[in-house]
Order: C-alpha cells, then structure tokens, then sequence
C-alpha cells in the first residue's frame, strides 16, 4: 500500500460570480437571440456560484488563438504548480530532494518540455526525479495519477511520489462556437491546480495531517465511447466533445465498476463510508448519486467544490479529496473511494481506508 502525506489544493486569482462571467462570455460565443439567452441559461444551470481564472475577466473579450493560449498556460501553469507542490511538500514535512517520483497531468494546455521538467529547478527536486508527464486523461487525470503512484510505491516501499496536476480550463474557451456542448462547457470549468503527495510503507510519515492509506486502485474503459468525451483539435485550439449520453452511461456501469473495486477486499458500496467524486457537473454528480444508491449528504463535498470553483478537470476530483481530509475523513479504519471520468469514456477509482489510530 503507500499513504496519502498531504494535498494541496490552489486557486488563480479571485472568484469571480458566475452571473458576472456569463455576461462577459456569452456575447463572445454566439450572435444576440436565443442561442445567447441558452448560454446564460446554462451557466445559471451549472451547480456553479464562483469560479477562478488564470487572466483577468476582460482579458478574455479579446481574441486570442492557440498560440497565445498555449503561452499563458506554459507561464500561469507553471506557477501555480509550484504554487501547490510547496504547499503539498510543507504539508507533508518532505523535502523536495526527497521526491523520486514526478507524476504531471493536464489536458488544458501542451508543451515539451512539459511543465514538470521545470518544476524540477524551481522546487530543488533532484536531476535524477522519474518524470511522467500526461496528456489525454482529461478529468480522471488527478484520480489515474493517484492509481499510477500507488502501484510504483507497491514495488517501491521506500520512496516518495509527487503527483501534479495543472488545468486552465478557460484558455480552450472557442468564441462564436455555438453549439450547445461549447455554451455549457463555458459556464461548467474552471482554472486551478493542486499536488499530492504519496509515501510508500517503508517511509514514515512526516506532517501533521490526515494520511489515509491508499489500498487499490483500477480503472475501466468504455468501447464505443471515443466520441462522447474529449477534444477536437481546432486550429483556434481545444474544442470541447460533451455527449449527453455521459450520466446514463455511469447510471449503467458505475456500481459494477465499483464492485469490482471492492470484491477483492471483502467489501460492499454500504461498507463504504466516504466517497470523494469529481464534481463533474450536476447531471454527473445525479448519475453517480443514482447509480450507487447514496443519500445525498455523501456528495456534499463535491457539490461544494463544484459550486465555488466549477469544474477543474484533473485538478477537481483532488481538490474534493483535500476537503475530504481536511474533515478528518476517512475515519480510523474507514473506507472511502475515490473517483473521476475522462475521455475514453473512463473511469478511474481509488480505494482508501483511514489510518488505525489516525483522526477521529
């Protein structure tokens, strides 16, 4: 197993209100008329109160193409990344020259070298740091990048892993784009970053915090669904794929998945006590409520999160697990699991427990 040191989650800038950005956006998607009155509708519509930006709110009148984006994200990216990895490191009482594992995920903008090779001087980690930069993941990038960590300190009890996550949503923003799919997808992500860091067994905890174990992970692909979640590559830059068909595709699979997750421990849904979901949007949120048969109080986290940050992508479901902790949950002993979904369609799940003798 290896164990949750420490999650930090970060924020660019200050919240703007929803309404404040669905006026300055909504002109620039679509002509004066219905389609414009669809956009405020959807934003109104999105579980979402207040979301952060990695620009100004007036910077986004003015047109600016994949190019300039991509430039933004390589800069802001980077520090806010370094923003959360200091956090996470001062949390968990690690020095960065402790760090042997270097786990980056984003879908919101590219660059080689990534942005984690940078992170590499900025922070003081190690020239020998394991890099893995990923791109293609899409929402369950923060969840896969829990997984992928847990099972390298399986085999490698004694080091420290450092996953990375960096989304901005707001620079795929693709003006006079009117189709539905582009209208919500403006009023539903956000901009933020947050960094985890994992021990293996053999490395004794440092902080002060709550450090959960993480016990398994695995994830599932849906055939069939390339088309219902992801990117089009435009020459203006990342346009959204949104089919409607997301929340019955998880009402369908999601407790199979998760069964799957806990058969091999002993384990049922009811044994589990807290559930950390990625605040994919209402319907997302509904589906997974649905499909698992949970009261509406597990998901007062996530609904949180949605409703003061919106949707951030990798980062989100991250961002729902520090609220998590910061509560003191899982309890000692308790059993929580972790999910996200992304392109593919997949679904990415973590199974923790509390640590015996940890936080009440």
């Amino acid at each position: 197993m290896s164990r949750v040191l420490a999650v930090a989650p970060v924020l660019p800038g200050p919240a703007h209100p929803q309404g404040r950005i669905a006026e300055t956006v909504a002109p620039l998607l679509t002509a004066a008329g219905p389609r414009r009155e669809l956009a405020r509708r959807l934003h109104a519509a999105a579980g979402v109160r207040t979301r952060h930006l990695a620009l100004p709110l007036a910077d986004y009148e003015r047109p600016f193409g994949f190019a300039d984006a991509n430039a933004v994200f390589a800069r802001e990216g980077a520090a806010l990344a370094e923003r959360a990895c200091r956090e996470a490191l001062a949390a968990a009482g690690v020095d960065p020259g402790d760090v042997d594992l270097l786990f980056f995920t984003s879908v919101t903008g590219v660059g080689a070298p990534s942005v984690d090779a940078g992170l590499v001087g900025r922070l003081g980690l190690r020239p020998d740091v394991r890099r893995v930069p990923s791109f293609g993941l899409g929402c369950a990038g923060g969840a896969a990048g829990l997984g992928h960590l847990h099972e390298h300190l399986a085999g490698h009890p004694g080091r420290v892993a450092l996953l990375v996550s960096v989304e901005l949503c707001s620079l795929t923003l693709q003006r006079d784009d009117g189709s539905t799919a582009n209208l919500l997808s403006s009023g539903l992500f956000g901009d933020g970053a947050s960094a985890v860091v994992v021990a293996g067994d053999d490395v004794a905890p440092r902080g002060a915090g709550h450090a959960p174990r993480v016990v398994d992970a695995r994830g599932r692909i849906y055939a069939g669904t390339e088309r219902h979640l992801g990117w089009e590559v435009r020459d203006t830059g990342f346009g959204i794929v949104l089919s409607a068909e997301l929340p019955q595709l998880l009402r369908a699979h999601l407790a199979g998945d998760v069964k799957d997750l806990l058969a091999p421990h002993g384990l049922e849904p009811d044994d589990v006590g807290t559930w950390v979901v990625h605040a994919g949007g209402p319907k997302i949120v509904d589906a997974v409520r649905d499909a698992l048969d949970l009261p509406e109080e597990a998901l007062a986290r996530t609904r949180a999160t949605l409703a003061a940050e919106g949707n951030l992508s990798s980062s989100s479901v991250l961002h729902v697990l520090a609220a998590t902790l910061d509560d003191g949950a899982p309890p000692p002993g308790g059993w929580a699991v972790l999910m996200a979904f992304g392109p593919g369609v997949a679904v990415e799940l973590v199974l923790l427990r509390g640590e015996p003798g940890g936080p009440a």
